[in-house]
């Protein structure tokens, strides 16, 4: 693990990611630590706090069809009180 300041990663970027490949690579700026990650692919989890739903590839899908849906108009409106009759409320 290698733990450097960021005047020293700014000044030697590259060699720094291609260092992180291999092993640890923390930058300490100020009181906090950032640590480089290496990964082959980007994270597809379109959740912005990271939901792990979002992680099955069929619960995406259903969300997507439904976005599909509603662009074509394939949708059906209801009010809040429809809806509170649906649920028996």
């Amino acid at each position: 693990m290698r733990i450097i300041s960021t005047r020293e990663f700014s000044a030697n970027q590259r060699s720094y990611f291609e260092l992180a490949e291999k092993e640890r690579v923390i930058i300490k700026r100020g009181k906090k630590l950032v640590e480089l990650v290496v990964t082959e692919k980007l994270d597809e989890n379109p959740s912005p706090s990271g939901d792990p739903w979002f992680d099955n590839p069929e619960n995406l899908a259903h969300v997507l069809q439904g976005i599909e849906d509603a662009k074509a108009g394939r949708v059906v409106k209801m009010s809040t009180d429809d809806v509170k009759s649906m649920l028996g409320l």
